[in-house]
């Protein structure tokens, strides 16, 4: 089937998407197609999500930034807050938008659905939505010990009346017993043969720790890992500072330092002839979560050699900020995309440690993961779907059963069983 075509034409008959499937489908690729084709027919697209690293996945923007929500939770905080009724500026760049999509729906909140829903009737928005993502993935992040409450729950969401477009076949592997218990790990199901299978992965630690990227749930064990084996690599040390250019007077410090975080941006980055590295960004000749060494560095290229013995020569790229503002186009007002500010980084980190949060859209080959920091729902399965290669994933095993490690969100699974957006199939 030819998803790409079938999302277009829905979208363009006015109708709203839900495009949903596991890790590693492609729905990002779509996603991205999408954009692609809109902006290719002049049309305005508002790229969203709920956090600034789901958003830069696809080159946009927090919903709170672009719907103009402050930092309100839901409608009652949006009305304290003096946001409640929209700016003729939100009203106008809204209603100029033929599509908006908004990107890692399973972290959107009910609340915030709503308040999104509201932004657009009161912008009398006329173009199509598509939302992206996976209910069995990450939820919405939540205040102290509130309790998760999808976008499905809300009341919008049946307003919406999304089609519902499911990607089922997993490019990141091609190891069908490994994609099956995929399968049953994204559905929070552990039998015996899931419970041993998941045992067999339990292997001595290699004695080069080097060769393989650790997954960990916290920041500052990826932190700690990172510049211990930094440390064992005898070689100089460069520093690759992150350049910054202003585009506009607007942009500022704080908004500049959350957005280098939330890209994974490295504000300095540490590197040494030696090092194993991760490429955070797809190009033709790499790919995102794609490891190499670094071979050679100079003033301004980092040499970066590939398993496949190929020599990548990097230089600094760019990451930006956009607003959207009232411009005088042709003797006439239009709402038009133009660059906040820029931020010039290598296309690198390292490659020793990440975090499962960071590890977002990634193919990993060389995988360990510290299954003793899994402490939310499905993130156990976001961790192991980023393996390429089951052949050389190592679990350190756990002071629990698999069985409170492999936990999914009851709701998000009757949820995702209801309305036929079924576990990845064969």
């Amino acid at each position: 089937m030819d998803y790409l075509k079938d999302i277009i034409e829905k979208l363009k008959d006015k109708k709203n998407v839900f495009l949903t499937g596991g890790a590693g489908v492609g729905k990002t690729t779509i996603t991205r197609a999408v954009i692609k084709f809109y902006e290719d027919e002049a049309k305005k697209v508002a790229k969203l999500a709920s956090t600034g690293m789901a958003a830069t996945l696809i080159g946009g923007q927090t919903l709170h930034s672009f719907l103009d929500l402050g930092i309100a939770g839901d409608l009652k905080e949006l009305e304290q807050k003096g946001k409640f009724e929209i700016s003729k500026k939100v009203k106008k760049l809204i209603f100029s938008m033929d599509l908006i999509v908004i990107d890692e729906i399973s972290m959107v909140s009910d609340a915030l659905l709503d308040m999104i829903s509201l932004r657009l009737q009161q912008a009398d928005f006329k173009g199509s939505l598509l939302v992206v993502g996976d209910f069995l993935q990450l939820p919405p992040v939540v205040r102290g010990y509130a309790e998760v409450r999808f976008a499905f729950e809300s009341i919008s969401w049946e307003k919406f009346l999304f089609e519902i477009v499911e990607l089922t076949h997993i490019y990141r592997t091609d190891d069908k017993d490994f994609i099956e218990l995929l399968a049953r790990i994204r559905d929070g199901f552990v039998d015996e043969e899931v419970h041993n299978t998941l045992n067999e992965f339990i292997k001595p630690l290699p004695q080069n720790l080097s060769e393989f990227t650790f997954l960990f749930g916290k920041n500052n064990s990826a932190s700690l890992h990172n510049k211990n084996q930094l440390e064992f690599v005898d070689k100089e040390l460069h520093v690759k500072e992150a350049q910054v250019i202003k585009h506009l007077k607007s942009a500022k410090e704080l908004e500049i330092e959350r957005f280098m975080d939330d890209a994974r941006i490295e504000k300095e980055l540490e590197l040494k002839v030696g090092v194993r590295v991760l490429f955070t960004r797809n190009s033709w000749n790499y790919f995102n979560g794609e490891r190499g060494v670094v071979v050679n560095i100079d003033s301004s290229f980092v040499y970066v050699q590939k398993s496949d013995g190929m020599i990548v020569k990097l230089e600094a790229v760019a990451q930006s900020k956009s607003v959207w503002s009232e411009k005088s186009v042709n003797g006439k007002k239009e709402m038009v995309e133009e660059s906040l500010f820029s931020v010039y980084q290598y296309p690198i980190r390292l490659a020793y440690a990440i975090t499962i949060h960071k590890s977002q859209g990634m193919s990993i080959e060389d995988l360990i993961i510290e299954t003793n920091e899994i402490f939310a729902p499905s993130q156990f399965y976001v961790a192991i779907s980023r393996s390429s290669n089951p052949k050389r994933l190592n679990l350190i095993a756990p002071r629990k059963q698999w069985r409170d490690i492999v936990f999914v969100n009851q709701k998000a699974l009757i949820f995702v069983k209801k309305r036929g957006v079924t576990p990845t199939k064969m």
